[in-house]
């Protein structure tokens, strides 16, 4: 990754009335020029005020913020979309199973060098962050193994220095490195079931977060909104009244997940596949079962089938349909 191109501090305030739409006197700090690492802006992103205060400062006042709630809900690209703004540049990064130390610190590598193979340590992409203006992005930060979870706990400090012992070298943290982290639960474990594999954090760790915010389900108003907007060819009565319909299918999900009737929840995400699915082939039934049904248990799927009559007031269709694109 090259550095050279990344200004080394933000050279601009923007008013965040102005630029989020938010009734706030504060202004944050922003760069004046994009590069390669700054998110692209979705024009049509609609923000929520709570979530996008609490990312906001913690890019203005270096604050460790993680963002919780159910998936789909758009917590990793609310920081992007904050960052786009901002054009303050943005690494994410996954912390599935896959992802160890190594990943993360950086390792050996052999290179050719004057025409000899030498062996050189390759920075990772958490030494590489740490030095420069980047806000790091953690994503389902509770499922992070936890060799890699305390490899994380060193920089949460926002003095503290990351001590790269593979190089016998002391880092320090750039005056504009940023950190972020999304997570499904809240350190606690999962207790519902619905997200296998994510870990307790210790307390010693959730300590360093400064802010945590919640981003769960929107009101049925504004989720309308973000569908509509992302599928502006329903942006009449006849497409307003179905998209309403799928949202309240959705939400009979959500409460049905909560009651302990089905297992398998609508998120907001796939409200918005669901609607795309439709709009491709003009059938929203079809759409429904290849978006959200086929997903779901054998045996959950008469409820989710019956929420379906209750919203659209007809049964869904037992057949798939044949589809010319």
């Amino acid at each position: 990754m090259n550095s050279d191109q990344l200004i080394q501090k933000p050279d601009i305030k923007l008013s965040v009335k102005q630029t989020f739409g938010f009734d706030s006197d504060m202004k944050v700090g922003a760069f004046s020029k994009k590069n390669d690492f700054v998110p692209k802006i979705d024009p049509d992103y609609k923000f929520d005020k709570d979530t996008t205060l609490a990312i906001i400062a913690g890019f203005s006042f270096n604050k460790r913020v993680l963002i919780q709630g159910y998936h789909g809900t758009g917590k990793s690209t609310h920081i992007e979309q904050v960052a786009a703004r901002l054009n303050w540049p943005c690494i994410r990064v996954n912390l599935d199973s896959h992802i160890s130390r190594i990943d993360l610190i950086g390792k050996d590598a052999i290179i050719l060098k004057d025409g000899k193979q030498v062996t050189e340590f390759k920075e990772g992409i958490l030494p590489w962050s740490i030095q420069n203006p980047v806000a790091l992005v953690f994503d389902e930060y509770d499922a992070g193994r936890p060799d890699v979870m305390f490899v994380i706990q060193r920089v949460l400090e926002s003095e503290g220095n990351f001590t790269l012992l593979d190089k016998n070298k002391v880092l320090e943290q750039h005056d504009f490195f940023r950190i972020f982290a999304t997570t499904n639960t809240v350190g606690l474990g999962d207790t519902t079931g619905l997200y296998h594999g994510t870990q307790q954090i210790n307390q010693g760790q959730m300590d360093r977060w400064n802010i945590v915010s919640t981003l769960n389900y929107l009101p049925f108003e504004k989720e309308l909104e973000i569908v509509l907007a992302k599928n502006k060819n329903f942006n009449n009565k006849e497409g307003k009244d179905l998209l309403s319909n799928m949202i309240k299918v959705a939400d009979l999900t959500r409460k049905g997940f909560t009651n302990g009737d089905i297992s398998t929840v609508m998120s907001p995400r796939t409200v918005l596949h669901w609607a795309e699915n439709t709009d491709i082939f003009k059938d929203k039934g079809y759409a429904f079962r290849i978006t959200f049904l086929n997903k779901c248990d054998d045996l959950e799927k008469k409820i989710i089938s019956e929420y379906y009559q209750r919203c659209f007031g007809e049964d869904l269709p037992e057949s798939s349909i044949n589809v010319s694109i």
